[in-house]
């Protein structure tokens, strides 16, 4: 997720807070923030820096809670009641879980999300041009890219016959991210292997697979879950390489 862009947008929205805010905390605007993992301080800075475009500046009157998951998206739905419970003014959800969560515990509160999937496919909105309901924010559209970069594996290594996808099954858009690197595997004729990891520990099984499986390389879908394991997942790659020719091929870091 680009900085700037997130801080833009964070200014922009707010500005569509104030009366409502206002009326639920005259002194102090409480703005809930949720994520399925922890996350870069930098991301929170940039929502600090889009509140203050507003005129919201924390520890004046603004106070910011933050609630992850730690990558047990399960628990989303109690931290998300919880936020609305507080009450929040508005709740910040980043990654396609959380906003799924933060829609489901309230119809009222203003929710933001910052997201790499399509809110329409996924039921957060009605339309990209009018959201509708108490739900609104930006989509990167990073999870539309799988397809895309298998075929930037392909043309930097011609020679890769079967691919792992690593993907998190507890993730909503597991399903649509599948279908798209299937459709392209297909189209560039090469096996396509899937790995379902959504825990530290079976991360570590799904390389151990794909080593198993031949695989010569790895396509890591997009999930805020991996970003956080990154060093892991690295560290796996380097691994594997001592045992077979791989190459990895991830996603940029993102809230999606």
């Amino acid at each position: 997720m680009r900085r700037r862009e997130f801080i833009t947008v964070l200014s922009g929205v707010a500005a569509a807070w104030p009366l409502a805010a206002r009326a639920q905390q005259p002194a102090m605007t409480l703005v809930g923030l949720l994520t399925g993992t922890q996350i870069d301080d930098r991301l929170i800075d940039a929502i600090r820096q889009g509140l203050k475009g507003a005129g919201y500046i924390e520890g004046r009157n603004l106070a910011i809670k933050h609630r992850s998951a730690d990558g047990r998206f399960e628990r989303l739905p109690a931290l998300a009641a919880e936020l609305v419970a507080d009450p929040a003014a508005a709740i910040v959800a980043l990654a396609p879980p959380a906003a799924l969560a933060a829609k489901a515990a309230s119809t009222t509160t203003p929710i933001v999300f910052a997201i790499g999937a399509d809110p329409v496919e996924l039921g957060l909105v009605s339309s990209l041009n009018r959201p509708g309901g108490n739900v609104t924010g930006v989509t990167f559209f990073i999870n539309t890219l799988g397809a895309k970069r298998l075929e930037l594996l392909r043309e930097l290594s011609p020679s890769t016959t079967v691919i792992s996808f690593l993907i998190n099954p507890r993730n909503p858009t597991s399903e649509s991210q599948i279908k798209d690197v299937q459709a392209a595997a297909h189209a560039f004729g090469v096996e396509l292997v899937i790995l379902n990891a959504g825990s530290e520990r079976e991360i570590d099984a799904a390389f151990a697979s794909a080593v198993q499986q031949r695989a010569n390389a790895v396509i890591v879908g997009a999930d805020g879950f991996f970003v956080s394991r990154r060093d892991q997942v690295v560290g796996l790659r380097r691994v594997m390489r001592c045992r077979q020719s791989i190459s990895c091929a991830s996603l940029p870091t993102s809230a999606g």
